[in-house]
């Protein structure tokens, strides 16, 4: 029997278990093998004797009167069994366990593997589920499917296909780095999780590979992955003499090109971490150049980012991922738009402020009742354009409009529009009065070159030839005042007040000293 208790204490150092678990697991398997070889409704119970021999008792209880033969015994013969016996009391009797056969040990090995895969289940469990997101090193011992089962030591973990990066293959033996996912207690796969695609994974080896994160003085803030593609980590330092950037990419990339290394050369931006959500966003948005950042709401955290045109492509990234990992970091809804995107966003707000067309109750300053106007509104005519393009019969179709009606809707529709025809008209006759005016000017001229005034009535006058006053000038400076001067003295009109404009082309008789410089001057071009 020692060899027993030596098996049970093998057993259970290398399932990690209670040894008692593994024994009361042997009473169980012992009991079901019973049952199902004496096949009766005894109350059996199995138990270690004094030697260290398992056996089988049936339990009996002393009573007067017996009821049930096969749990009850009577005071006198209970006391052939046990002189000391009393009335409720329990007596054992001892049942034969030579007699169990094959079967009977079968079932008894099947009741002990359930029993201690149960133990050992509960075991893990306790173990691990407060050690999630925690790095561990495992080695590939086999795979399942597209599964692969990992040892951990002194447990197996499972690294399912979901948990693993599309870049990455194993072969068993293979060494390898996971973060514990978690522990299911149930099930076909319970046990252990293990991941290869979770972004604690990224913070662990940043930890184990930067002194200044493992001492916490550089802090990660946040972190996004697609495992095999790129990772965003948002690291901030809590003393301003550090780095916190520089700390984690390492001289000449050193800390960061291991962790690529370990990743299968999967890219990883490293980003300083602040509190304002539009620069935060601006830097997760990187490579990409960000033109501007709007809140647009802030309880839902949602922003808008307009880049360039040509930096559109690079801050959506491929396949959207770029926008989506910076989404996943900052906890922000972010839309991306294009400056030609949102300048025709703006525009077409821009249209739907302004009203399109003149409402339609400016008729009724023509003749177009109120009812009319409410029946057409009520039927989708708002504007005074819309009703001017629709064919009478289509206004007929109007529920509550005749034809009649129709000739009233017409005419006022035709009084509106005739406004803007007559206005062109009077705008047109002082241009002209003016014009005609411009046409007498130009032909007032004398055969001497002297400019002539032409009257009204086409007729010339010499006398306002002489003063180089013109009629039409007259007209337009008619407040004019001209005061009488001396006698001889000849008047600029020029520096008359209200005259300034008229011309002071004024004719008079040259003097002796001119006309012979005059002369001179005709002689010397003679010469020449």
């Amino acid at each position: 029997m020692a060899s027993i208790f030596q098996s049970v204490e093998i057993l259970s150092k290398e399932k990690g278990i209670d040894p008692q678990i593994v024994f009361d697991a042997v009473k169980d398997a012992m009991l079901a093998a019973a049952r199902k070889h004496f096949r009766s409704q005894e109350n059996l119970v199995a138990d270690f004797d004094d030697k260290g021999n398992i056996q089988i008792y049936s339990v009996s209880t002393v009573v007067e009167a017996v009821a049930d033969a096969t749990k009850e015994i009577t005071l006198e013969a209970a006391r052939k069994i046990d002189p000391e016996a009393q009335i409720g009391s329990e007596i054992r009797e001892t049942k034969p366990t030579e007699v169990l056969g094959r079967i009977s040990a079968q079932t008894a090995k099947q009741v002990i593997l359930q029993k201690v895969r149960e133990a050992e289940r509960d075991s893990v469990y306790s173990e691990f589920q407060g050690r999630q997101g925690e790095l561990v090193n495992c080695i590939v011992k086999r795979a399942e499917g597209q599964d692969y089962i990992v040892d951990m030591g002194k447990t197996e973990a499972r690294l399912p296909k979901k948990e693993q990066s599309r870049v990455e293959s194993f072969s068993v033996g293979d060494r390898l780095r996971c973060v514990i996912k978690g522990v299911e207690r149930g099930g076909k796969n319970a046990g252990v999780v293990v991941s290869r695609a979770a972004a604690e994974l990224v913070t662990r080896l940043f930890e184990q590979e930067v002194p200044e994160i493992y001492d916490n003085t550089v802090q990660i803030k946040a972190c996004a992955r697609e495992a095999g593609e790129r990772t965003k980590i948002a690291v901030a330092s809590r003393d301003r003499d550090v780095d916190s950037v520089g700390a984690c990419v390492g001289m000449k990339g050193m800390r960061v090109q291991s962790i690529i290394r370990e990743l299968r050369g999967e890219k990883i931006d490293i980003i300083e971490y602040s509190d304002d959500p539009v620069l935060y966003a601006t830097k997760a948005l990187s490579p990409a150049k960000i033109a501007r950042v709007t809140i647009v709401d802030q309880p839902e955290r949602q922003m808008e980012v307009v880049v360039d045109d040509l930096q559109l492509s690079l801050a959506i990234g491929k396949r959207g991922q770029n926008v989506r990992l910076a989404a996943k970091l900052t906890g922000w809804k972010i839309d991306i738009k294009s400056e030609e995107e949102k300048r025709r966003e703006v525009e077409t707000q821009m249209q739907d402020l302004v009203i399109s067309g003149a409402p339609l109750s400016v008729l009724m300053d023509h003749g177009l009742s109120e009812a009319i106007a409410e029946l057409l509104v009520g039927a989708g005519v708002g504007t005074v354009e819309r009703l001017g393009s629709m064919t009478p019969e289509e206004l007929v179709a109007i529920p509550g409009i005749d034809e009649a009606t129709v000739g009233h809707i017409q005419t006022a529709v035709m009084s509106f529009y005739g406004q803007f025809e007559q206005q062109p008209d009077e705008e047109a006759a002082p241009v002209e009065v003016e014009a005609a005016k411009v046409e007498a000017g130009a032909a007032m001229v004398s055969e001497g070159g002297a400019p002539a005034a032409v009257s009204e009535n086409g007729d010339s006058s010499s006398e306002e030839v002489a003063t180089g006053l013109l009629e039409h000038d007259m007209a337009r400076h008619e407040a004019a005042v001209v005061e009488d001067g001396p006698a001889g003295e000849v008047l600029d009109l020029g520096n008359v007040e209200g005259l300034s404009a008229a011309p002071s082309t004024l004719d008079h008789q040259p003097g002796p000293d001119e006309i012979a410089e005059k002369h001179e001057s005709g002689t010397m071009k003679g010469a020449e």
